[in-house]
């Protein structure tokens, strides 16, 4: 179990991992913290956004929709493996998913099926929306793949996290297929080698 760490050692942890960040707007206070806590954080969360082109994405998962408010995320990865920071707290990215899922995710073990959707994700999830039509056709760059891999690895590697802890959006909530493109066994394989 971790507390979240403050937001500038997540900064100086995705700059130590290589990345390069751009920070958008006031990222650090802006979040869903009146909806309910963060924390404590168990893993990392990646998606697909269904968006095209960086200034679009970034505004979407920054301020989010009439039915769904921001932040979406607390960092957008952009085809160039540009990371954008739009938020820092509670977060509307994972929703309601699989307290098996959690449990495994926590013990660090192989993840259940996802076939329940009973507990708050946003509470104990790091999110990163990556740039992706989530069609199955639209292309991830290596650039873009690197960096998802360079993030995930910055979170796990200052709260000793295993390359376990980083789950896809699919594998936590019945019905979601995102990220679509690439597989979450193979994005871990790589952020174990990182971590290593």
């Amino acid at each position: 179990m971790s507390p979240p760490m403050p937001a500038s050692s997540f900064l100086d942890a995705l700059r130590g991992e290589g990345l390069t960040v751009v920070e958008v707007g006031e990222w650090r206070t802006h979040n869903r913290n009146h909806k309910g806590p963060w924390g404590p954080v168990h893993g990392v969360m990646i998606h697909h956004t269904v968006t095209q082109g960086t200034a679009n994405t970034v505004r979407i998962c920054k301020d989010g929709f009439e039915a769904l408010p921001g932040p979406l995320c607390h960092g957008v990865i952009t085809k160039d493996g540009t990371v954008h920071l739009v938020g820092y707290g509670r977060a509307n990215h994972a929703g309601l998913g699989d307290d098996d899922v959690l449990n495994a995710v926590i013990a660090e073990k192989a993840l259940p099926p996802d076939n329940e959707a009973n507990t708050d994700g946003n509470r104990h999830f790091y999110g990163f929306e990556c740039e992706n039509l989530g069609d199955g056709k639209d292309p991830w760059p290596e650039v873009q793949l690197e960096a998802i891999e360079r993030a995930a690895a910055a979170v796990c590697r200052h709260h000793g996290w295993t390359a376990r802890s980083v789950i896809g959006h699919l594998e936590w909530q019945p019905g979601k297929v995102d990220p679509r493109g690439f597989t979450m066994d193979a994005m871990r394989a790589r952020i174990h080698d990182r971590l290593k």
